[in-house]
């Protein structure tokens, strides 16, 4: 679904705190929407944007993904409007650079979609 190895993912998880999948009975990850929608951020850092790892996990650090519907799949449309926040709770204008970022990860999340 997010064209990301198994390999990578379980790397993924061992450097991003916040990518912390659920766990069934048979010990197998369960993703969800949430999981899913970070993966497709790191993806982007990583793979599009060109950050490290290390730069990666500060732009993770400096921003938390609060509940699902902040970065959600409704229809393929992403709210710009109330994407991102600052841990602290403090609310955050979005910059020029974090909207492009979100217009590439709702593409992303638009092909995915399209592929279900």
């Amino acid at each position: 679904m997010t064209e990301v190895e198994q390999y990578v993912l379980r790397y993924w998880e061992t450097e991003f705190e916040q990518l912390k999948p659920q766990k069934n009975r048979a010990g197998n990850r369960v993703y969800s929407n949430k999981d899913i929608n970070l993966i497709l951020y790191i993806k982007t850092l990583l793979r599009e944007k060109k950050y490290t790892i290390e730069g990666a996990k500060k732009v993770l650090e400096n921003y938390s993904f609060q509940n699902e519907k902040e970065l959600k799949v409704d229809k393929g449309d992403v709210d710009l409007n109330e994407v991102v926040s600052i841990r602290k709770g403090e609310d955050l204008q979005i910059s020029a650079g974090l909207r492009n970022d979100l217009r590439e990860l709702k593409e992303t999340l638009e092909k995915v979609l399209k592929v279900l």
